[in-house]
């Protein structure tokens, strides 16, 4: 009896295992009905404190049909019981052409290299041409934003998980609301959320931090800026990681990059060279345990919150990652409130830009700015008794 119990816990295991995936059937770990309920139950009420939970846990939301309900939920849109919106207008396609299109059209052609691996070239081509329709969409419809290279990676799994009739309001709610640093004209606000990783690593192990420290933490840009899609090679874990990170603070992509590195620590310490270092981990390993990862990086976020990193205070208060500090309030945020903190990011990217165009020409003319103030100040003295006997009974007389 003992031993048909081991026999059906071991099957009861397996089955875990297996996958459950719209795409991939033996990608995505299939958990109990239960689970599933609780799930649709959250997006039927819209609690996004209960999908933060059920995004952590084991397998995320589990399958796409569940994540066409709860991702809109997390970006802040209403959707049916399948779903869908009702359709939106193609006028975007009479609106200016965005200053970006062309870089665009490059990407497009690069994208879907490793997923899905089972379409015809006809199916591929089929699907290219309705990325670059979104990304067209959203761009022409918020032409502020500045595209970067990786946004297709995004794009692309919103094309996969979500229907066509909801992928432009979502993808344009991400961009204006979400990654909206990333979508400047500058990439420096993504830079200094970069400065946020040594932080988390440091307060956990700060002698891997002091060996990670060799190099600039611009190794982590590409996992960070792109959501993990360009790099992340399978559909069932790109699709699984999404859950968590549209479940969760916009800063929370900058904690699983950073519990990734502390899992590494071993291989970590085996390059002393900052050139292999970068290498090393820009490279993001295939064989994740992603659940792991996340329910480590949660737990991580928790003892660790933002706040408490000592560059914290260098982030902007217009970056999504404290406008967006709390998900619920960002889901009921529209995009003017995006445009708006994007404007307020722009003006201080030019304030810093002509601030570090004035401190270049004063040290670039210092010789001369120096000379130009002796001479002032010679001149001032020569014409001002009071400093000049002032200078004389100060300077002992057998220095004349």
């Amino acid at each position: 009896m003992a031993r048909e119990q081991e026999d059906a816990d071991g099957r009861e295991e397996e089955k875990d295992m297996t996958g459950a995936d719209d795409h991939h059937q033996d990608d995505e770990p299939a958990l109990t009905h239960a689970q599933e309920s609780r799930i649709q139950d959250a997006c039927r009420r819209r609690d996004i404190d209960d999908l933060q939970v059920l995004a952590v846990s084991r397998g995320g939301f589990l399958s796409d049909a569940i994540r066409r309900q709860a991702w809109p939920v997390l970006l802040g849109f209403a959707v049916d019981e399948h779903g869908e919106q009702a359709s939106a207008s193609d006028s975007w396609r009479k609106l200016a052409r965005h200053k970006d299109e062309d870089q665009v059209r490059l990407d497009v052609d690069r994208s879907f290299v490793y997923y899905p691996n089972d379409d015809t070239q006809a199916q591929l081509d089929e699907k290219k041409s309705a990325l670059s329709d979104l990304i067209t969409e959203v761009l022409r419809r918020q032409p502020y934003l500045s595209y970067f290279q990786g946004y297709h990676d995004i794009c692309q799994v919103f094309l996969l998980v979500l229907p066509p009739s909801t992928r432009a309001t979502a993808v344009a709610r991400l961009s204006g609301l979400r990654i909206r640093d990333f979508m400047l004209p500058s990439l420096g606000p993504a830079i200094s959320q970069l400065r946020l990783i040594p932080d988390i690593i440091s307060a956990v192990d700060p002698a891997l931090c002091a060996h990670v420290g060799r190099t600039e933490p611009y190794f982590a840009l590409s996992d960070t800026l792109t959501m993990f899609a360009h790099n992340v090679r399978r559909y069932a874990d790109i699709a699984r990681l999404f859950d968590a990170l549209l479940a969760r603070e916009q800063v929370f992509s900058l904690y699983v990059f950073a519990q990734i590195v502390l899992t590494r620590r071993d291989e970590l310490f085996e390059h002393d060279e900052p050139d292999m270092l970068h290498f090393t981990l820009s490279k993001l390993p295939q064989d994740l345990d992603l659940d792991a990862v996340i329910r480590d990086a949660a737990e991580l976020f928790d003892k660790h919150p933002p706040e408490t990193l000592s560059n914290w205070g260098r982030i902007s208060n217009a970056s999504a990652l404290k406008t967006g500090r709390r998900v619920d309030m960002c889901a009921r945020q529209g995009l003017a409130e995006g445009f708006a903190y994007f404007e307020q990011q722009r003006k201080e990217l030019r304030w810093a830009a002509r601030r570090e165009k004035a401190m270049k020409t004063v040290w670039a003319n210092r010789t001369v700015i120096f000379a130009v103030v002796v001479g002032i100040g010679a001149v001032y003295f020569r014409k001002a008794p009071f400093w000049t006997n002032l200078v004389a009974r100060s300077i002992p007389s057998h220095y004349f």
